[in-house]
């Protein structure tokens, strides 16, 4: 039986609507990583860290697609729940065409510049040559990678979620595919891994816009439409939540980097790299609940559904919960074997990335709570709470952890690769930040259960913010926006 986003949502039904969008980031994840895969173990170990230090750049400029696409899955779904099937497609078309025409131009400047970006991160000699080579392939078909997210979005609030994962499934298998001829059996080295995602992104633009420019018995189809610089502006400032969560996550990631060549050199990147891809699997099972829950959100509070609302929100909550201590249970036990795929050839990488990782497990618990608070309130048009959730969770607490301890970070556990703990806060502070926890010389093992308590303890705020929020204002009111909405609801 079809699901419809009008349908009242049990666990069972919850999930079944979520699942396809769940699986679609997690194949997105597996092929975003198989660059990593082959690149590390066929390609070696500075072209590895080569492209864990260009990444952050990529995702940052393709987070306008992230932005488009949840702020304006957003406004259709509103605007579906109140039954204005015409307006809906015309917002939709409108949406895509703007994101190509901006998209482009970015693409161009980006290309251009690829080299002092590089130079800018701090890569010299062979790291920045390779970082260029990989960069400027990407950024060739940034355009690509931003209409593919957009899309992915927008098959949700469709009512087809199982299309978005059949194309994450055929643009995954070709990146997948293409990296094993690229680089084992044409041994094209670092550019026939990026040719290798162009190709995939390619491949993931294409076949929706050939669905939605046929006929088809979804919900949405692309049409023509003028342009109308409110509802443009409305979604980019709605989704802005999503783009300031990427762009905060790429700034992180280059300070990250930036810490970690200083004092472990490519060896650090490249570990923090390893535990950012693990990260991924994990991390995109809460993106994918959110982008399947999104919408369904949105139409009911289109049509005025408070119950629903009440019953979607409790649930989630309990899913995501339950979801992230299963996350850390399964980070503490597969630790080994995930970080040998791509680091069983060099002991020394292998055994920093462990420990780093067993460290950022922790964070697992309150991610997906965090994640799913955001998208809520992109759901519920309300971008100005949904924005500042994000920063505080994925920039503010993060950006204070690594740049508190401007000391050498080899002074406390007797060892600089030891302490580089690439997925975990570089707090090497622990007498400081958290003394009750970290009397004694307790040796390394110690004070990881010391960085990993602080580490849960950083991502509380925002949790515990999110969740008052979220009381304060039940939803919306009688008059049909939420008590903070910045009147988001009467915008046409």
């Amino acid at each position: 039986m079809r699901i419809q986003l009008s349908d009242h949502f049990t666990y069972r039904r919850l999930l079944r609507f979520v699942i396809s969008p769940i699986l679609m980031m997690v194949c997105i994840s597996l092929y975003g990583i198989v660059d990593g895969f082959f690149v590390s173990n066929y390609v070696g170990k500075t072209p590895f860290a080569a492209v864990n230090l260009i990444m952050p750049v990529l995702m940052g400029v393709g987070s306008i697609g992230f932005m488009i696409g949840t702020g304006g899955s957003a406004i259709v779904s509103v605007k579906l729940g109140e039954g204005k099937q015409e307006m809906a497609n015309r917002y939709f078309s409108m949406l895509i065409y703007a994101a190509a025409v901006i998209s482009v131009p970015l693409s161009v400047l980006c290309f251009i510049f690829t080299p002092t970006v590089a130079s800018m991160l701090g890569a010299e000699g062979e790291l920045q040559r390779f970082c260029v080579i990989y960069g400027r392939i990407l950024f060739a078909a940034e355009p690509f990678f931003v209409l593919q997210n957009i899309f992915q979005n927008f098959f949700i609030t469709a009512e087809k979620p199982e299309l978005s994962l059949k194309v994450s499934l055929v643009s995954g298998l070709t990146n997948m595919f293409l990296d094993f001829v690229f680089i084992v059996v044409f041994d094209w080295g670092i550019a026939g891994a990026a040719a290798a995602t162009a190709l995939g992104q390619a491949v993931g633009c294409a076949i929706p816009v050939l669905y939605f420019t046929g006929k088809n018995d979804s919900l949405l189809s692309l049409t023509r439409a003028g342009f109308e610089k409110k509802p443009i502006w409305l979604a980019c400032a709605n989704g802005s939540s999503e783009m300031v969560s990427n762009l905060s996550m790429s700034l992180v990631s280059i300070l990250y980097n930036f810490q970690l060549m200083h004092f472990a050199g490519e060896d650090g990147i490249a570990a923090y790299g390893i535990i950012m891809y693990v990260n991924f699997i994990f991390q995109s099972v809460f993106f994918g609940y959110a982008i399947g829950a999104g919408p369904v959100v949105g139409y009911h509070y289109g049509a005025d559904n408070r119950k629903e609302l009440r019953n979607l929100f409790v649930k989630s909550l309990v899913l995501m919960g339950g979801s992230g201590t299963v996350m850390l249970v399964l980070a503490e036990v597969f630790n080994a074997p995930l970080v040998w795929l791509f680091a069983g050839y060099d002991a020394g990488l292998y055994s920093l990335t462990c420990r780093g990782f067993r460290l950022y497990a922790a964070a697992f618990l309150m991610m997906g709570i965090n994640i799913w608070s955001s998208a809520f309130f992109t759901a519920l048009n309300n971008g100005v709470v949904s924005a500042l959730l994000s920063f505080l969770r994925t920039f503010l607490f993060q950006t204070a952890a690594v740049l508190g301890d401007r000391r050498n970070l080899a002074g406390d556990c007797g060892g600089g690769r030891d302490c580089a703990d690439a997925g975990s806060t570089l707090f090497c502070q622990r007498k400081k930040a958290l003394p009750l926890l970290s009397r004694g010389k307790s040796g390394c093992m110690a004070d990881g259960f010391c960085e990993s308590v602080y580490f849960f303890i950083i991502s509380l705020p925002s949790y515990w913010l999110c969740l008052i929020i979220s009381i304060k204002t039940r939803f919306c009111n009688r008059k049909r926006r939420c008590a903070l909405a910045l009147g988001s609801r009467d915008f046409m």
